[in-house]
């Protein structure tokens, strides 16, 4: 049953990751722990909702518990960050300045923007997933098209 489940949401899962992380190796270690995470709470989960939010807020809560230990981490003298690795370019090199530029913007507008545009989901998905309100998504949605079209701006010039 639950491979099932990976098989429909495993390639649109990995895509999140792999937007959600700057680097493949992180995205790869979110895909498991999500796959993980959504397997030992498989009972709690609600089959009159949607499986794909369902899966989706999940990996968010983690990149989000991840985010907040690396930065309790970073205060801590003796770890030494790691150089962050790009990621490849991407296929269409058309929109790598795009997608350069979505990879810079600050967590809460690049989450809204990867899943709205680049997953698919609509404003209610996208709330749900993370857990705001409809109009907070539109807000950063807006906010966050404003900041890529600066950037995209300021590097043309």
């Amino acid at each position: 049953m639950f491979d099932q489940y990976i098989e429909q949401y495993g390639q649109k899962l990995f895509g999140l990751c792999m937007h959600l992380c700057r680097e493949r190796w992180d995205a790869q270690d979110l895909y498991q722990e999500t796959w993980l995470k959504a397997y030992q709470a498989r009972h709690g989960y609600d089959s009159s909702r949607d499986f794909g939010v369902w899966i989706s807020r999940i990996c968010v809560n983690l990149y989000r518990d991840k985010l907040r230990r690396k930065k309790l981490l970073s205060f801590l003298p003796f770890v030494h960050q790691e150089q962050e690795e790009q990621l490849a370019a991407p296929e269409q090199e058309d929109y790598s300045d795009l997608y350069q530029a979505v990879r810079q913007l600050p967590d809460a507008y690049r989450m809204v923007v990867v899943l709205y545009y680049f997953l698919g989901c609509q404003v209610k998905q996208t709330a749900e997933v993370l857990q705001i309100a409809e109009g907070t998504v539109k807000s950063r949605l807006s906010k966050a098209r404003s900041l890529l079209e600066r950037s995209l701006r300021d590097d043309m010039e």
